[in-house]
């Protein structure tokens, strides 16, 4: 027996160093991931509304009075008894209200203060008021429940420890609530262990009792907090060390930290860590806005991977103070808590912000490469791991999917990280890019202590930005998979001391509509520097044709893999209308011209004269009489020279059509603008 034992104890040493092995090298993303995955917390569905997140009252306050001495002490019960003091505001007249409470999870014994009545079947509570309630008025009811001695993944006790799990929908499984994200309130906990347990949970310590061999810890948060992210976390003995961080807005007042770890722990690196961290996000985001934060590894069974994000107390996997996986759920704080997102089909603004959140503390720490290098490692993921589906399903704000679905890897964490990325790109100015997201954070009106649907994301970031951004999230937040590009080039030699470059962008790709984005290219020279040029690639298969008085040697589409989201190739071929462009460096032009188009009128074919005196961005555009712009002729930025285009216009009809050039100086930001008329006869 003595040997069985020891062998067993062996083994068990040996699959914990390999687990543990495993967590260091793990992202915090993947970590995370790899955790909420494997929840025993499943969402019911029974009872969800199918309006959700609109509702008939809100609630306001959730008051909890639990005794859970028994949980600490051997055997360790998970079975508890309490009340919650549920306060609401009525949004429509009603006479009853129906909470989310887990039948084999929990037995409701009695309702009091509004309420009169309640039956308790299909996990659903049901308590009747005592009188109708008209919209505005607020009321309360009392709840007192006993939470049954079940394995049901809320409740986690053992060896002289505890902590809830509630995500997504697991807190309807140890306090009867209305257990949606998006119906947030402030919480108010009073909880009876022995006198040896130390015990967190949201917001700040207001006092603790102690009588005889019984403390009496009472938590309350002023801020409002989501079901899910309610929190009791204790243990005998458990080590806990408090630093505090000066806030940026007033020095003289602080934050403090708390950190709760199991004995052999050392959370001494992270405590150094996250004063920093916690500036740097809040320059980022805007300031951390609780009143306290902390951290516990877990003081139970239960808690094998990565972390959870409860509100100002975050779950650590046990002895996991690594800087990739704090990151990640420290951003949480921001992106999840001080903002929740509406329904479970915006969980990207969760896990996607907190993912993309790693990357830019490595940016900080490691500079950029070191950012890019995390961001290009979440698109190789998404890449290689791709199931299919849209990080947004409208369906997940009615029905909350399993959690493999929900939280896929791939899709909520990497591919939302690598989204927030291209938006980084595409907006084109890192300043900017972080006003708009911390106008969203900071937005008090609608977002901050609140709730936030992509929608509201998408209008909030367009407002700051000043260009609507709704095709952005469109195409990379609500369609699945990703751009395929087949692009091609075209050098051609004209002849006469100068060349063209003709690129042509296309997707290929046949499950997701074709996307939208800026492109970048870089065209080397067998003299001189090399050119590189951004351009709005709004249509498939679109044309860029480009005019140098020096050879072209290499083209390379986007060159620094700003769209990490893609795949494909960009190969030499024929690309339509580069040879009928043509341009030359000899008696160089003192001004810049547009003349007017030879044959005029004409049928199909015309050319079109123009000359550019200075390096410029060109566009040569054609227009109907409406002002609708039917074809994109050139579009470059180009050497002085003189140029020639072909317009061919076989599938226009007759009529009148105008041509205009717009020609932009870079850095000075000079412009020329020129409109002529012609006419096709058919």
């Amino acid at each position: 027996m003595k040997k069985s034992f020891l062998f067993s104890l062996f083994i068990l040493l040996v699959f914990s160093a390999t687990l543990y092995s495993q967590m260091r090298f793990l992202k915090g993303s993947d970590a995370c991931a790899h955790r909420k995955q494997n929840l025993t917390s499943i969402p019911d569905p029974i009872g969800d509304s199918p309006n959700s997140p609109r509702h008939t009252f809100d609630v306001l306050d959730y008051k909890l009075n639990l005794d859970m001495r028994s949980c600490f002490l051997s055997p360790y019960p998970r079975s508890f008894t309490g009340s919650v003091k549920v306060k609401f505001r009525v949004d429509t007249a009603l006479s009853s209200i129906s909470l989310n409470a887990v039948n084999t999870s929990m037995t409701v014994n009695s309702v009091s203060l509004a309420g009169v009545s309640f039956t308790h079947t299909s996990n659903i509570l049901t308590v009747t008021l005592n009188r109708v309630y008209n919209a505005g008025e607020v009321a309360e009811v009392l709840i007192n429940y006993q939470h049954l001695n079940v394995s049901d993944g809320a409740i986690n006790t053992g060896n002289g420890g505890l902590f809830t799990d509630a995500e997504p929908e697991g807190a309807r499984k140890w306090f009867p609530c209305w257990d949606k994200p998006s119906d947030k309130a402030t919480v108010d906990i009073t909880v009876k262990v022995p006198a040896n347990v130390k015990l967190g949970s949201n917001g700040r310590l207001n006092d603790s009792t102690l009588t005889g061999d019984t403390l009496y810890y009472h938590w309350i948060s002023r801020d409002p907090v989501t079901t899910y992210l309610t929190v009791l976390t204790g243990k005998v003995n458990y080590n806990l060390n408090i630093i505090y961080w000066h806030k940026i807005s007033n020095p003289s007042d602080s934050v403090p930290i708390r950190f709760y770890f199991n004995a052999g722990e050392n959370p001494a690196s992270m405590q150094s860590i996250l004063p920093g961290m916690m500036t740097y996000f809040s320059q980022k985001f805007g300031e951390h806005g609780f009143e306290k934060d902390g951290f516990a590894t877990a003081p139970a069974p239960g808690f094998t991977w990565g972390g959870m994000e409860n509100q100002t107390l975050t779950t650590l996997c046990a002895n996991c103070w690594q800087q990739g996986l704090i990151s990640h759920e420290f951003a949480h704080q921001w992106f999840g808590d001080m903002i929740s997102p509406a329904t479970w089909a915006d969980i990207w603004l969760n896990e996607g912000f907190a993912t993309y959140s790693e990357a830019l503390w490595l940016e900080k720490t490691g500079g950029y490469n070191s950012y890019k290098s995390d961001i290009n490692s979440d698109a190789s993921s998404y890449l290689s791991s791709n199931p299919g589906w849209a990080m947004y399903n409208p369906a997940w704000a009615v029905t909350t999917p399993d959690v493999n679905t929900l939280f896929n890897t791939a899709i909520t964490y990497n591919k939302g990280a690598c989204v927030l990325h291209m938006l980084r790109y595409v907006v084109n100015d890192t300043n900017v890019f972080f006003n708009m997201l911390r106008g969203y954070a900071t937005d008090t009106a609608n977002f901050k202590h609140k709730s936030a649907a992509t929608d509201d994301f998408t209008a909030k970031i367009s407002q700051i930005y000043g260009q609507d951004l709704t095709w952005f999230i469109d195409q990379w937040v609500k369609q699945p998979n990703h751009p395929v590009y087949s692009n091609l080039y075209q050098f051609n030699n004209n002849g006469n001391g100068t060349w063209n470059v003709g690129f042509q962008a296309r997707q290929t790709q046949s499950n997701t509509p074709f996307h939208r984005m800026p492109l970048t290219v870089r065209i080397t020279f067998q003299t001189g520097s090399d050119s590189v040029f951004r351009v709005d690639n709004t249509a498939n298969n679109q044309i860029w044709i480009w005019g140098f008085n020096r050879q072209p040697l290499t083209f390379t589409f986007d060159p620094n893999n700003d769209i990490v989201l893609k795949t494909g190739s960009t190969a030499a071929g024929t690309v339509p209308g580069t040879v009928g462009i043509t341009s030359s460096n000899n008696e160089l032009p003192k001004v810049f011209a547009l003349m007017q188009n030879y044959p005029n009128p004409f049928n199909p074919v015309t050319n079109i004269r123009f000359d550019i005196p200075r390096r410029s961005n060109v566009t040569l555009k054609v227009f109907d009489i409406t002002g609708k712009v039917v074809s994109e002729i050139y579009n470059g930025l180009s050497d002085p020279g003189k140029y020639t285009a072909d317009f061919n216009a076989t599938n226009l009809a007759s009529g009148v059509y105008y041509y205009e050039i717009n020609a932009v100086e870079p850095g000075s930001g000079n412009t020329f603008n020129s409109v002529k008329k012609m006419v096709v006869v058919k």
